[in-house]
């Protein structure tokens, strides 16, 4: 379930408070509220969304009529509080195509229609995806962290110690048909790895919360070129003395493959030393 992320700023028009804007994430409830500040003689509060400078009615409420929800933004909107003085709506479910301008209107007598304004921003951000291999240099880690959102997010790579840095940073955004943005930063994280450490990314879109990924980089235990050459040459030895001892060429043949499955045995070994362990935490 997605958590509700709400920020609202204070404005005030003529004499009714409100927020100047809303912040709600694809997937949330967005809620607008209008307060009169000055007691008035309010007939009906009625809830426009401005579309191409075009206002179209949404809900109203009145004591008459009480609360009504326009034809065709029944399964959209909601009202959260009702009163002459105060009132308040929910957007539910809010789409890219609900970010815009919203108007509350207080019908007063005999002053006519008080008017407050509060606009929608919706934005979209997705779990980071992190990515941790080991360079060609030794002690040299190569990060790498995609966030996908919407507008552009800001992607920041983090480390737990202070002897490990990043540098050679580069970042690309690319822009998906979905009119999201897929930001990707890569670094070089370099020092000695003598415990285990914490690599982080964080995504930010706007003043939205972010989103976190941790990765676990454990101590890196490599094995010498010197040391595995050495384990081959005495493997092969072995096998030829053994040649030497029982000359018969089934026995050759059986040795050549045996020495075959040793050198790739021992190149295995190899390689699985020098990965690194990760782990993933979520925040």
């Amino acid at each position: 379930a997605l958590r509700r992320h709400i920020f609202v700023c204070a404005a005030l028009t003529a004499v009714i408070q409100t927020q100047q804007t809303v912040l709600a994430a694809v997937g949330e409830d967005a809620e607008f509220s209008c307060q009169l500040l000055e007691t008035k003689d309010v007939l009906q509060v009625t809830w426009q969304k401005i579309s191409l400078d075009v206002e179209t009615n949404v809900a109203t409420y009145s004591k008459q009529f009480g609360q009504r929800v326009n034809d065709g933004f029944t399964d959209k909107f909601g009202f959260k509080y009702t009163g002459l003085q105060n009132c308040s709506i929910v957007i539910r479910n809010v789409m890219q195509q609900d970010e815009g301008c919203y108007h509350c209107l207080f019908n007063t007598y005999p002053e006519g229609s008080l008017t407050g304004t509060t606009c929608l921003q919706v934005y979209e951000l997705h779990e980071p995806v992190v990515d941790v291999r080991e360079s060609n240099s030794t002690e040299e880690w190569v990060v790498s962290c995609s966030a996908t959102g919407r507008p552009a997010p800001t992607v920041t790579l983090s480390v737990s110690q202070q002897h490990l840095s990043f540098s050679q940073y580069n970042t690309v955004s690319v822009s998906n048909i979905n009119a999201t943005f897929t930001v990707t930063t890569t670094a070089v994280l370099s020092g000695s790895c003598k415990h285990s450490t914490q690599v982080g990314c964080a995504a930010r879109v706007l003043s939205a919360p972010h989103r976190e990924v941790m990765v676990m980089l454990h101590e890196v235990q490599q094995t010498s070129d010197y040391d595995n050459l050495t384990l081959i040459i005495s493997l092969i030895s072995v096998i030829y003395f053994l040649l030497f001892l029982v000359s018969s060429w089934i026995i050759l043949l059986a040795a050549v493959l045996v020495v075959m499955v040793l050198i790739s045995v021992a190149a295995l070994h190899y390689c699985s030393k020098k990965k690194t362990r990760r782990g993933n935490f979520y925040f």
